[in-house]
């Protein structure tokens, strides 16, 4: 970005090195005719010759090179070299950029990124860090809706944002934008909270966890909460923790929504059965221990009739176990595991309030889980995970490196 039309017109860079490579993809992106010369180029930028997107000239900057250019860059790491492209443009009126000293130079290449069709650029004086970090900022501050470039009202309708596992910043860059822009929020127990701070005071949010009556009715008054406040021409969010698909009742929602004639955009969100594990430094998977796993909703009870869960099978698996809603039940579903087939020294982590500052993490085993949990005054939002690699830190894998 250069705030100049170079699509087909005649570019040329002198030098070949890592700063050149960092320039060159935004040139071949503007459809300029790119030109290098330099004794020696990185085997990216060979890349880009071998591909056709440029041509490379290997050999040493030689009076005459700019010829037929609009716009020159100047980035070896000879400053005598750099200086003469300068020279040579100043004499042709070509604006040139110097990237080792940039006043020097007689233009100045921004910090640049793209987002969502408008591409963003700041100058400051060839202070590049300084350029750098205004632009990160604002790229992070349109990504979260906190700067808009559309005033016009969204389109009424229902958004099924999924929060993320608790920490505000895990919330996802579209989960974010879509929330800023919402005139009604209806809320989740578990969805983070700092989120709902930093709505305006015009926005209405309902806290869906204070919706009265049975499991099932306040489903039913969620689902009329969000119908009711679409026909009213707002845009909602039904803002849920982790993920909406992921024992969220997400699709019960869209199904409510769609019945109703109202249009839906559902946002995934970062799911805690395998973040949570992975902010107490637990992976899932590892290679060469566990081919699988699996995640169990805890709700009901194994002997309960509306269970659908096979904990004979699970219990013959050798991969890990991720149970969610468990810790109320944890007797019950460590029981029947280890009857099932499941060695009493698996091991067991329980981490509660996963991601955030107020996380907790105990670890046992199979046969002393339930035991340590009532101990240790575990409580919900909790994490259970079963199987080799719940016995797994980052201060074990400090250890064998």
């Amino acid at each position: 970005m250069v705030g100049l039309d170079l699509d087909g017109r005649r570019v040329v860079v002198v030098g070949g090195g890592t700063v050149a490579q960092r320039r060159l993809g935004l040139l071949i992106a503007s459809g300029a005719d790119v030109h290098v010369v330099s004794r020696e180029v990185t085997p990216a930028v060979e890349g880009m010759a071998t591909s056709g997107q440029i041509t490379v000239t290997l050999r040493a900057y030689a009076d005459g090179d700019l010829d037929g250019a609009w716009y020159a860059i100047a980035c070896t790491d000879e400053p005598e070299t750099n200086a003469a492209v300068v020279e040579e443009a100043t004499r042709r009126r070509i604006f040139c950029v110097r990237a080792d000293i940039a006043r020097l130079g007689t233009a100045v290449t921004p910090a640049t990124a793209r987002y969502d069709g408008i591409t963003l650029g700041v100058l400051a004086g060839g202070q590049h860090r300084r350029s750098a970090a205004v632009r990160n900022a604002l790229l992070e501050a349109m990504q979260s809706g906190v700067v808009t470039d559309d005033s016009t009202p969204i389109t009424p309708g229902v958004a099924l944002v999924g929060g993320g596992p608790g920490d505000p910043d895990l919330i996802t860059v579209r989960g974010r934008r879509l929330l800023g822009r919402a005139n009604l929020v209806v809320a989740d127990r578990l969805a983070p909270p700092e989120l709902l701070a930093e709505l305006g005071p015009d926005v209405e949010v309902i806290d869906a966890a204070k919706i009265p009556y049975g499991r099932a009715m306040a489903q039913d008054a969620i689902n009329a909460a969000l119908i009711e406040g679409a026909k009213a021409g707002k845009f909602v969010v039904r803002l849920k923790g982790g993920d909406p698909y992921v024992f969220g009742r997400g699709f019960e929602e869209l199904e409510a929504c769609v019945d109703a004639g109202i249009p839906v955009t559902v946002v995934p969100g970062i799911t805690s059965p395998i973040s949570v594990p992975a902010a107490a430094g637990i992976p899932v998977t590892h290679r060469g221990v566990t081919h699988e796993f699996v995640v169990v909703s805890g709700h009901v009870a194994p002997d309960h009739p509306d269970s659908l869960v096979d904990w004979a099978a699970l219990a013959r698996l050798r991969g890990t176990i991720v149970l969610m809603m468990a810790v109320e039940r944890i007797e019950q579903f460590a029981t029947v595991l280890i009857e099932g087939g499941r060695p009493a020294n698996t091991p067991a982590t329980v981490i509660q309030e996963g991601t955030m500052r107020t996380q907790r993490v105990l670890r046992a085993d199979l046969g002393t889980v339930a035991a340590r949990v009532r101990d240790e005054g575990i409580r919900p939002p909790a994490i259970v995970v079963i199987g080799p690699t719940a016995g797994f830190s980052a201060d074990s894998a400090a250890e064998t490196t």
